[in-house]
């Protein structure tokens, strides 16, 4: 019997550490990104229940829109990989959080969405957070397109 618990717990521990590998790493942007995705699946699924979705004619749940919602969420993280492979193809470490940050920014809004479509009051630091996520996803894109123009000037 512990010889299959190690077992498990050696394919566990090769499987998360390919997986995080993948993801470049567990940080504070990937594991935000991820409980704000959660967050924003439960409170959608929430306000379809309660008969108020954009997402069907009646506002009604429809596990159609569930499995789009799913697939988008899914091409989220592929993302995050496709950033951290661009990071390691260009030699740069911002790339991959501009994407988890900017898909960050995409959960709140959804999930003010959400909730102010259940009812719920809006906080108003939302707003100032939503506008300190916005000010720096622009100065990453902004850094982004310095180091472009910057590439460019130096190849002539």
């Amino acid at each position: 019997m512990m010889f299959m618990k190690e077992w498990i717990c050696t394919i566990a521990g090769i499987v998360g550490g390919f997986i995080a590998t993948l993801f470049g790493g567990w940080d504070s942007a990937l594991a935000t990104l991820v409980v704000f995705m959660g967050i924003d699946f439960a409170t959608g699924l929430v306000t379809a229940i309660m008969g108020k979705s954009k997402h069907s004619k009646s506002g009604a749940l429809n596990s159609k829109a569930g499995w789009i919602g799913l697939a988008k969420k899914f091409c989220i993280l592929l993302m995050v990989v496709v950033g951290v492979r661009i990071d390691i193809l260009i030699g740069t470490n911002y790339i991959r959080d501009a994407v988890c940050i900017s898909f960050c920014l995409n959960e709140l809004l959804s999930i003010v969405e959400n909730t102010t479509l259940m009812g719920v009051p809006y906080p108003p630091v939302f707003k100032k957070a939503i506008d300190v996520l916005q000010t720096k996803v622009g100065r990453m894109e902004e850094t982004t397109d310095k180091e472009e123009s910057d590439h460019g000037n130096s190849e002539t």
